[in-house]
């Protein structure tokens, strides 16, 4: 993994494989707001994900001026638009790990800000009439490993513990008989099933979200720059940052990185500390034999050292893409467990053996109620995206150590759609040193940058 984590992180790619939820651009994809890039402004944000797109909203809101966006493609083009639309915590899976390092209290918070984060997605959604296939629902995690159902039991039971009546803590045990029932697994297909787990979640267009949030933000006077690569930095003597672009260079008193995977191709302090992952999703036509009204629930098909994920857009007459089964994941499914993965920042292209195990995955995992397949085939569409992974398995936010006017809101271990929103919204409070003190109540002081944390040896990926 050394290896992997010291591969220098370039700029994102040109030509990337084409994400489902961008097969038809917005109107602002290729927006650049004013005709020549301008010399100067008070806040340079790099990147145009949710959390570029988040942290501009915020500090908006809370009356700054003067903001430039800066996006290496078309808005919205990484990690945000290509995922696979899950807002979905799993909180369980990491909580006594966070227990173990961090205390009870901060395993706690962690838990609660996940669960916050889904939910304020999905109202910010409702509230600004963001079409967006939001669809907050149940969920189920269905467990193939042994070993893994027993360690997930304890995991729900210690949480439960640690906080009762707590709606962040509300899980369903399921056993095998309940799963082939109720979820529809289990039955002429995988059958090793173990047992199924059931929470609150949702799913969304990540892409459709966050386009509407930077259209609120161009409301507000955001100065959007797409196909404006940042190539490097430079901190000036007097006090400030040069931003230098193909346009022409800008200088501005606060640099914001919201680049997660790219983040150390900008910071060099970021190499090995936030490593780039490339993920694979693909979108499916349903099995003739799946229920007519949908599926019950999202999904997370658990095995032994990895998972899928899985969503289902609404069934409905007419509407495009409607009662797609969208399914990423099978990392370990590739070659040498997917070691591969790490340190890419090739979405151009796409590991065969994990895209195979992905076509394959839904008949195996429903069965017998899978049924034949769409008259027009299974498969239409296979993407990848690049995210971004910490040694800690956290995110860092805040600025950076030492560089006065650099911040970052960065490496959301894949997790960013439970993650990137309230971690944004934690930034611009700290840019604009605007309620500090009430942060820490809902704010984990782990996710903060550190100069330690900084020094971390990068192993892989955590709580999986």
């Amino acid at each position: 993994m050394d290896q992997r984590a010291a591969i220098p992180v370039t700029l994102p790619r040109g030509n990337p494989t084409q994400s489902y939820w961008q097969l038809e651009p917005d109107e602002i994809a290729d927006l650049q707001s004013t005709t020549s890039l301008p010399e100067k402004a008070d806040t340079v944000i790099i990147g145009s994900g949710i959390t570029g797109a988040a942290v501009a909203f915020n500090l908006l809101s809370n009356g700054a001026r003067d903001i430039v966006m800066l996006e290496a493609r078309l808005a919205c083009s990484g990690a945000t638009g290509r995922n696979g639309g899950h807002t979905k915590a799993a909180s369980y899976r990491s909580f006594l790990d966070h227990e173990r390092e961090y205390g009870t209290a901060t395993a706690v918070k962690i838990a609660r800000l996940e669960h916050a984060n889904i939910r304020a997605v999905h109202a910010f959604a409702k509230e600004h009439g963001i079409q967006c296939d939001s669809n907050p629902c149940g969920t189920v995690d269905i467990v193939y490993d042994a070993a893994q159902w027993e360690a997930d039991q304890r995991a729900v039971q210690a949480m439960q513990a640690a906080m009762p009546d707590d709606d962040a803590a509300k899980y369903t045990i399921h056993s095998a008989a309940e799963v082939r029932e109720k979820f529809f697994c289990g039955r002429g297909g995988d059958e090793g099933v173990c047992g199924a787990i059931s929470y609150e979640a949702g799913s969304i267009s990540a892409y459709k979200f966050t386009v509407g949030v930077l259209k609120l933000c161009l409301d507000k006077k955001l100065n959007l720059q797409t196909n404006t690569p940042a190539l490097r930095l430079e901190k000036l003597a007097g006090g400030g940052w040069k931003v230098e672009t193909p346009r022409g260079p800008i200088r501005a008193q606060k640099v914001i990185l919201a680049t997660n995977g790219y983040t150390a191709h900008l910071w060099k302090r970021f190499q090995g500390v936030i490593v780039p992952l490339r993920g694979h999703v693909t979108a499916q036509r349903p099995g003739q034999g799946l229920p007519a009204g949908g599926l019950p629930t999202t999904y997370s098909f658990v095995y032994a050292g990895g998972y899928d994920y899985l969503i289902q857009r609404r069934p409905g007459r007419g509407a495009p893409g409607a009662g797609d089964v969208v399914i990423g994941g099978a990392l370990v499914r590739g070659a040498a467990e997917g070691a591969s993965e790490f340190g890419t920042t090739d979405d151009t292209e796409f590991d065969d053996i994990i895209v195979r195990a992905l076509y394959n995955s839904l008949p195996r995992y429903f069965g017998d109620r899978w049924g034949a397949d769409h008259a027009d085939g299974r498969v239409r569409r296979a993407w990848t995206g690049i995210m971004g992974y910490s040694p800690d398995g956290l995110p860092f936010v805040g600025e950076v150590p030492g560089e006065k006017g650099l911040w970052v809101a960065a490496s959301f271990q894949g997790h960013g759609m439970v993650l990137c929103w309230m971690c944004a919204r934690a930034l611009a409070a700290l840019v604009q040193r605007r309620g500090v003190d009430a942060l820490s109540d809902w704010f984990p002081d782990v996710y903060k940058i550190t100069e330690q944390r900084l020094g971390l040896t990068f192993k892989g990926r955590l709580h999986v």
